[in-house]
């Protein structure tokens, strides 16, 4: 069995062989008996000293009776454990230990505390999730130049000079490809102008393009046949195009033909817009203040009639005012009011009747207060 030092059963809080013998001399000194002998000092271990005992026992001769009359010896009495001096580093580590162990108890007693009464928040299921990957948009910029770009060069063919449309279409089209594009070499068209508008992307990085072309033919649609006078030359007119493009090496090609769609003739029905409430009385305090920045607006020197820090570009030349045909301030409070006027202008030897929405600031002076505008725009919106 391994024998435990000192300092280990201090901080085990084993008592010491020690103590047991001071505890048997104070015991003994009490009752008048002499102090036994001392145990030397290397046996320390109880099991090993009562070990020892019982061999001793064993080994004696075997005593001899007591006389008549007399009373027998009584054996002296052994101590069990060995006597150690206790070193003052030994108390110290022993009270060390206990010191550590009940922090540790402690601590985690705190620990155990601490969650009960504050529980750990779950986690929030938006913040823990992670952020989505999303695929790169189209694009779409990119892919409505180069379709506009084509559409311009597959539109516009001279047979005089079919060179010139082939070099359009090559920039934009795929290496080695066909750059008659289907082409006979035949006629004469000029293309005046091309808006792109909607993309639809497909797969594999592909996107379908609508562009509306303004054409001009300047020989007719079909040929004239044998003894038949000549077709008109059709006046200019738009036509749609659809324009299929790729995405290849960081750019957006052509990659075929395009298909000629129809324009529409009309717009789809318009939503039913609420129109501000009018403030009558103050529509007609404010009218000739509108009269008199249309005027000036058409003649080309606005300072006057604007805020102060307000800039409004002249109009072109060629236009002048017809009248302002009606001013309709809206309902509201404040030194910011705003109106709609509808204005008579006339150009290209013309009456054209226009909408504007105008912004009124109150400015004041030492001795006055008055309207002035402080911005125009074009429309209701």
């Amino acid at each position: 069995m391994p024998r435990l030092g000192p300092t280990a059963r201090r901080v085990l809080g084993l008592p010491d062989p020690g103590d047991w013998e001071r505890r048997k001399q104070r015991k003994l000194g009490k009752q008048g008996q002499a102090a036994p002998a001392a145990v030397p000092q290397q046996a320390v271990n109880p099991w090993e000293t009562a070990a020892q005992q019982l061999l001793e026992q064993r080994t004696a001769p075997t005593p001899v009776a007591p006389l008549p009359g007399t009373r027998p010896a009584e054996p002296a009495p052994t101590a069990p454990w060995a006597t150690v001096e206790e070193r003052s580093g030994s108390a110290f580590a022993r009270r060390l230990g206990r010191g550590v162990l009940w922090t540790l108890v402690a601590a985690f007693a705190l620990l155990g505390a601490k969650s009960v009464l504050i529980p750990k928040k779950a986690p929030d299921p938006v913040q823990s999730a992670a952020p989505a990957k999303t695929a790169p948009a189209y694009p779409a910029d990119e892919a409505r130049v180069t379709a506009s770009r084509f559409a311009r060069a597959y539109l516009a063919w001279d047979e005089k000079d079919p060179a010139a449309r082939a070099a359009g279409l090559a920039a934009v089209l795929p290496e080695g490809a066909d750059a008659t594009m289907g082409w006979d070499g035949k006629g004469n068209q000029d293309v005046l102008a091309v808006e792109a508008s909607t993309v639809t992307p497909a797969a594999q990085q592909q996107a379908r393009v609508r562009v509306d072309v303004l054409v001009r033919p300047t020989t007719p649609a079909t040929p004239p046949k044998p003894g038949t006078a000549p077709a008109p030359v059709l006046p200019a007119h738009w036509l749609g195009l659809e324009v299929p493009v790729v995405q290849a090496s960081g750019r957006v090609i052509v990659t075929g033909p395009p298909g000629i769609v129809g324009v529409p003739t009309t717009g789809p029905k318009a939503p039913e817009l609420a129109a501000p409430e009018a403030d009558s009385a103050f529509g007609e305090q404010t009218t000739e203040t509108i009269t008199q920045f249309f005027t000036a607006y058409a003649a080309g020197d606005t300072e006057t009639v604007t805020a102060p820090g307000t800039v409004v570009p002249p109009l072109p030349a060629g236009v002048s005012l017809v009248e302002v045909a009606s001013w309709t301030a809206d309902k509201g409070t404040g030194p910011d009011r705003t109106g709609t006027a509808r204005v008579t202008w006339q150009m290209g030897g013309a009456q054209l009747e226009q909408t504007y929405r105008v912004e009124l600031t109150r400015v004041a002076s030492a001795d006055a207060q008055r309207w002035q505008v402080a911005a125009v725009h074009g429309g209701t919106a």
